[in-house]
């Protein structure tokens, strides 16, 4: 299976190719479609939850306002 990085895009394809010469013969083996077609399914799923989870980060106290809060216990 061949990912492409670094695109604002998903692709995928299949290590073997187009594979013309085998094409409509009942030769070709579709794991290496389902493994491409697979693996975009899971990229797009980590990046939509990469960008749920990173979408509203916690903002940091200032310093003295952390400091402060320990003191008071």
């Amino acid at each position: 299976m061949n990912f492409t990085a670094g695109l604002n895009k998903i692709r995928t394809s299949p290590d073997h190719g187009t594979a013309y010469e085998i094409a409509g013969k009942g030769d070709a083996d579709e794991n290496s479609f389902k493994e491409a077609l697979f693996s975009a399914l899971k990229i797009y799923k980590n990046r939509s939850q990469f960008e749920e989870l990173t979408s509203n980060p916690l903002k940091k106290a200032p310093r003295n306002e952390r400091n402060k809060n320990y003191k008071d216990r």
